[in-house]
């Protein structure tokens, strides 16, 4: 069931939390052993909140009454070390309480069941982790999950849970939203609160959901907007609501498909997503971005940059303990010039500049969200646009300009792009000006009324 159907059930009366809860915890240990979603499973401390949630007197009023739903582990979790994917956090002391958006969530009835597997220290695009295993694609688990919110796409798209929360820095959500069939949002930076969650880079860093519907992903969005003052980045914006607005659908906004880069880097199936989702919405608009590949080498060096600085005392201390692709990397980016990274800042905002040109004359942008449908687990190189790329970082190619200056974006899942692997999906990124993320959703919402996107459970498992 949808977060959306599981909470009216709640609060009607016609089924409980604790039903919600224990499906939920069924079909996790039904599918764990073949997807490899979960690190922690919170069965305990699940059934004792669904049960306060049924007992409440204000359970007919609580918008997420006994909804399951299950977070990346770099969210704090109260009584649990915050793993980020490591081995080294094994070692940190338990959190004192939850990350703010887990409270959020909970205060409106749903209940936490799941801390989700990830790349280690969120430094990755396929959540294939020396520490605690590979998170196996549930559409076909000899693929990868994508990252490096893998544990959290995968759980979905198994159908363990209606919704998740992940990370997204250089495309961590929409890769694996893309990459696993289901819809996410990386909001605008600043707009959620990540006070409570394990930090890889702070000029980067989004926090957001993925759910099988566009009415579930803006319902989980809405609840957990606010200003929190523990976060310096959160911006002071009141809550604007974006569920009621979906109705609307594509209505009087304007749309153009992103050329250039965001074309010649992608494989076959993923244009031919890009060009369906255009066709679906009446466009034929083409719109470039200037120095794209700038951009996105701007948004690599700030990573490297500030990465590295974050881990240098475990470096020295417990390199042994890091994967070693996790490790050389961080090694390497502790080594990068100070002034590369002061510069790398300037080029972003610069490139911000132009992209807000842009948002003048349109008010969504279309683009794929990865070059291709999912690859095999273990799979090291990727030919794009006639060169061989590393496959860990180039997962993100298309995500990465994106999200290093900060604008909001749905990914949606569309279906049979790869007449190889039909049974795989492909995403689209849908790219709204800033603090529009209700311009993303409601385009998401009439490609799926429209039933070109849409985020089965994935059959078989």
């Amino acid at each position: 069931m949808s977060a959306v159907a599981t909470a009216d059930a709640v609060r009607s009366g016609a089924t409980t939390a604790r039903a919600a809860v224990q499906a939920s915890l069924d079909r996790i240990a039904a599918t764990e052993p073949k997807i490899n979603a979960c690190t922690a499973v919170l069965a305990e401390r699940a059934l004792k909140r669904a049960d306060a949630v049924d007992a409440s007197p204000r359970r007919a009023r609580m918008k997420l009454a006994g909804v399951p739903f299950a977070v990346k582990n770099l969210f704090d979790i109260a009584g649990l070390p915050t793993l980020a994917g490591s081995k080294i956090e094994r070692d940190a002391p338990p959190a004192g309480r939850d990350a703010v958006l887990v409270r959020r969530l909970e205060a409106e009835g749903a209940v936490l069941v799941a801390a989700l597997n990830m790349d280690e220290y969120a430094y990755g695009f396929t959540t294939e982790n020396t520490h605690y295993g590979a998170t196996r694609n549930p559409h076909d688990l000899t693929r990868i999950s994508g990252g490096s919110s893998g544990g959290s796409a995968a759980t979905v798209a198994a159908g363990q849970v209606p919704l998740a929360l992940g990370s997204d820095t250089n495309g961590s959500i929409r890769v694996p939203s893309s990459l696993c069939g289901t819809f996410g949002l990386k909001p605008t930076f600043g707009r959620l609160p990540r006070t409570g969650s394990y930090p890889f880079v702070a000029s980067l860093d989004h926090l957001g959901p993925f759910a099988r519907s566009v009415a579930d992903l803006a319902l989980c969005y809405d609840l957990m907007q606010g200003p929190d003052v523990l976060d310096p980045a959160c911006a002071q914006r009141d809550i604007e609501p974006t569920l009621a607005g979906l109705a609307l659908g594509a209505d009087g906004l304007r749309v153009a498909v992103l050329g250039g880069w965001f074309r010649e880097r992608a494989l076959p199936e993923a244009l031919a997503a890009v060009d369906n989702v255009a066709q679906a919405l009446g466009t034929t608009r083409l719109v470039e971005l200037p120095e794209v590949e700038r951009a996105r080498a701007a948004a690599f060096l700030i990573t490297c940059g500030e990465g590295g600085a974050l881990h240098l005392d475990d470096l020295r201390r417990r390199a042994h303990d890091f994967d070693p692709h996790t490790r050389d990397r961080f090694i390497a980016n502790a080594l990068v010039p100070a002034a590369w990274v002061m510069r790398a800042q300037r080029v972003r905002h610069w490139f911000a500049r132009r992209v807000a040109r842009a948002f003048e004359t349109v008010d969504v942008l279309i683009a794929p969200a990865t070059p291709c449908t999912a690859p095999a687990i273990g799979t090291q190189w990727l030919e794009i646009a006639g060169q061989r790329m590393p496959a860990r970082a180039s997962l993100g190619l298309l995500t990465q300009p994106i999200s290093g200056i900060g604008l909001p974006v749905v990914t949606v899942p569309l279906w049979g792009m790869n007449p190889a692997a039909p049974h795989l999906p492909i995403g689209a990124q849908i790219i709204a000006a800033p603090w529009r993320e209700d311009h993303a959703l409601r385009i998401a919402a009439a490609l799926e009324q429209q039933g070109l996107c849409s985020a089965p459970v994935a059959l078989g498992l």
